[in-house]
C-alpha cells in the first residue's frame, strides 16, 4: 500500500535534548526526522513530538522545535504513545490511519508506540534513518520486531516521493529547488 499526505501523520518519539548524546546514529536520526517533518508540515501532514520524562530528559532537541514550530507535543509516561488516552483518542479524531514513526531509543519507545498502533489497527511505518538506540544492535532488532508485527520499513525518501506524488506540480518544484534545507548534505533528487 503506498502511502498518502491525506492519510499520514509522523510521530517523532522522544528525540529529545539529553538522551541524544548517549544514541548511536543520533544526530542522523535528528536530521532526518527534521528533514522529512518540514516537507510533512509543508504538505500539512500533521507532526507529533513526544517527550518522555521531560523533567529529566529535557525537552525535543532544539533542531527539531525550530524546524518544526507547528508540531503538536505530547508529554507521555507510558513507553509506547499510543497507551496514552489522549494521545490514542486525538489520533482516532484526525482520520489519519497511516503513521510514519521514528525516534529513540527504537528497541523501547518507538518499538512499544509502533506496536501499540499496530495492534490499534493502524499501518504503521518505521523510519528506518531516524530510528536509534544506544546499541545499533537493539535498534536494528527493533526494526526487525516492528516489521515482522506488520509494520513497513521505509527510507525518508520513499515517504518524500509517495507524499509528492507527482514531479510537475509547484511543490514538487519548490522542494526540489531546495525549498527545504537538505539533510546530511543531502538533497531531493530527481
Amino acid at each position: 500500500m503506498r502511502i498518502s499526505r491525506d492519510q499520514s501523520l509522523m510521530v517523532i518519539v522522544d528525540l529529545q535534548a539529553k538522551l541524544l548524546p548517549v544514541i548511536d546514529g543520533g544526530e542522523q536520526a535528528v536530521a532526518e526526522a527534521t528533514w522529512l517533518g518540514s516537507l510533512a508540515l509543508e504538505l500539512n501532514v500533521p507532526v507529533w513530538f513526544t517527550e518522555q520524562y521531560p523533567e529529566g530528559l529535557g525537552a525535543s532537541d532544539p533542531r527539531l522545535l525550530e524546524r518544526l514550530p507547528t508540531a503538536r507535543r505530547w508529554e507521555k509516561h507510558h513507553f509506547g504513545a499510543h497507551d496514552e488516552t489522549d494521545f490514542a483518542r486525538t489520533l482516532v479524531e484526525t482520520g489519519c490511519r497511516q503513521v510514519i514513526v521514528c525516534g529513540t531509543e527504537a528497541h523501547v519507545c518507538v518499538l512499544q508506540t509502533a506496536l501499540g498502533l499496530l495492534e490499534a489497527g493502524y499501518s504503521v511505518y518505521w523510519l528506518v534513518e531516524a530510528c536509534a538506540s544506544r546499541r545499533p544492535e537493539e535498534a536494528r532488532l527493533a526494526k526487525e520486531r516492528a516489521v515482522s508485527a506488520g509494520a513497513v520499513a521505509v527510507s525518508a525518501d520513499m515517504v518524500a516521493y509517495e507524499w509528492l506524488q507527482r514531479c510537475d506540480t509547484d511543490t514538487f518544484r519548490q522542494v526540489h529547488r531546495g525549498y527545504l534545507k537538505p539533510r546530511s548534505g543531502r538533497n531531493l533528487r530527481f
